[in-house]
């Protein structure tokens, strides 16, 4: 019952007064089940674009954090292939920094600028924290293409059946490696010096 009040609250409030660049809303009568998309910042390879998130709620909300993923493709060194999220408002303590004090508007915002300035230091993938680490103008060329290839175009159709705007996530994994692949081939890779 005080999950079911909260969240409606909640989706009240994201719709009256949502967070600069957010929406979210739940899908069909399921109030559990959300869907959320952030607009990619101004001044970061993700500008431009329109990332669709999937929000699930559990049955311990609030005292249990939302389960969060990109549905979108995104090249980041916080977020793997799948879309999961490294994020410490999405663990519980003693590692993570959930609190029931927090809500879902506050978490997709820290999303939203997890997304302008990654964490390099705990990342799901590695080899994008030591491209962002030591080499960022690669990482800002990749995550651009990234955004442009698959963010870019979900802009521009109608959001509709989440199945369709779903990414293949072996696809997304093949299309990942194979661009690595080809820039790397294109640009010999800078080291940094030890």
């Amino acid at each position: 019952m005080q999950r079911a009040s909260r969240l409606k609250r909640e989706l009240q409030m994201l719709s009256t007064e949502p967070p600069p660049g957010i929406t979210c809303w739940q899908t069909e009568e399921r109030i559990d089940d959300l869907r959320a998309q952030i607009v990619g910042g101004v001044g970061t390879p993700y500008e431009g674009g329109l990332f669709s998130l999937e929000v699930k709620i559990p049955e311990r909300y609030p005292f249990e954090p939302p389960n969060i993923r990109f549905l979108t493709p995104i090249y980041h060194p916080n977020i793997d292939n799948s879309g999961r999220i490294c994020h410490d408002a999405l663990k519980l303590p003693p590692k993570g920094a959930w609190k029931p004090s927090l809500n879902i508007s506050t978490v997709l915002t820290s999303i939203q600028l997890l997304m302008a300035e990654p964490n390099p230091d705990d990342p799901l993938m590695a080899d994008i924290s030591s491209e962002f680490k030591y080499n960022k103008y690669l990482f800002t060329e990749k995550a651009k293409k990234w955004t442009q290839e698959h963010a870019i175009q979900t802009n521009k159709r109608v959001v509709g059946d989440d199945k369709e705007n779903a990414p293949d996530q072996k696809l997304s994994s093949r299309k990942r490696d194979a661009l690595c692949s080809q820039q790397e081939a294109e640009e010999p890779l800078k080291r940094p010096c030890m």
